[in-house]
């Protein structure tokens, strides 16, 4: 499966929409985010409750919470997500979720 998916449809009034000139932003509603790829992990809930991530055109990642799709979009740098997913991979928050 490629993650890295942008079908590349720009819509008027979305993020994309003028020549492609970027204009995502932190908090950003997550439907301006049109023609991205939302992806879950694979041990989500089935009530849906997950954080879902979306790679952008411009190379960021845009994360969302799949319980409020139309919410706000957090938008890091791929810099951001990789450090955050070493520390997530060396146990760093383990104790967030701890019983």
């Amino acid at each position: 499966m490629d993650h890295d998916v942008y079908d590349g449809d720009v819509h008027d009034g979305d993020a994309y929409g003028v020549a492609g000139a970027s204009r995502v932003f932190n908090g950003m509603a997550a439907t301006g985010l049109n023609g991205v790829a939302w992806q879950k992990s694979r041990h989500s809930n089935s009530q849906g409750s997950c954080v879902e991530f979306a790679r952008l055109p411009g190379g960021e990642v845009a994360v969302r919470n799949s319980r409020f799709p139309e919410g706000p979009a957090l938008v890091y740098t791929r810099a951001e997500i990789e450090a955050m997913l070493l520390g997530i991979k060396d146990g760093e928050f383990d104790h967030l979720v701890a019983g």
